[in-house]
């Protein structure tokens, strides 16, 4: 089984890789005796995050989440960034693929499945909904200090 690998760490931040995307099926992801889920890796340890989930995940060609599922807190933004598949919120079916971002509410009913020939590959990224104020987006300070490579 394959493992997250730290690049690089300080105080304020942390580096890590997953390795080449297409590698992303030798991750598999164990939420209990019965229950693997091939191709998925949660990074928020290895990240230290403290205020969202990141995970990857691959589907084979012909693949599902196999399973639906909701929330109680957490929205979700799925960015899909290989291949072709469906997405399902609340028995709604669309298509999605390589580029498309769908946002999902905490009650939102969700599923996905590889519909295409090759891998569908997604990043998706989990926080507390309703958490962002406009003090956030206002949060960045621009500073003068010159970058130096």
């Amino acid at each position: 089984m394959k493992q997250v690998e730290n690049i690089s760490g300080g105080t304020n931040f942390t580096a890590i890789t997953v390795g080449n995307l297409s590698e992303l099926s030798n991750y598999v992801l164990t939420l209990s005796p019965e229950v693997h889920i091939p191709g998925k890796v949660f990074l928020g340890g290895a990240l230290n995050t403290t205020g969202a989930e990141i995970s990857l995940q691959s589907f084979a060609v012909g693949s599902q989440t196999g399973f639906l599922h909701k929330h109680k807190n957490h929205e979700e933004i799925y960015l899909f960034i290989a291949g072709k598949g469906e997405f399902q919120v609340d028995g709604e079916i669309f298509t999605v693929g390589e580029g498309s971002l769908v946002r999902v509410a905490p009650e939102g009913i969700r599923s996905v499945r590889n519909t295409g020939d090759v891998e569908l590959v997604m990043l998706c990224i989990q926080y507390t909904a309703n958490s962002f104020t406009a003090e956030d987006a206002a949060d960045g300070d621009i500073l003068a200090d010159e970058v130096k490579w």
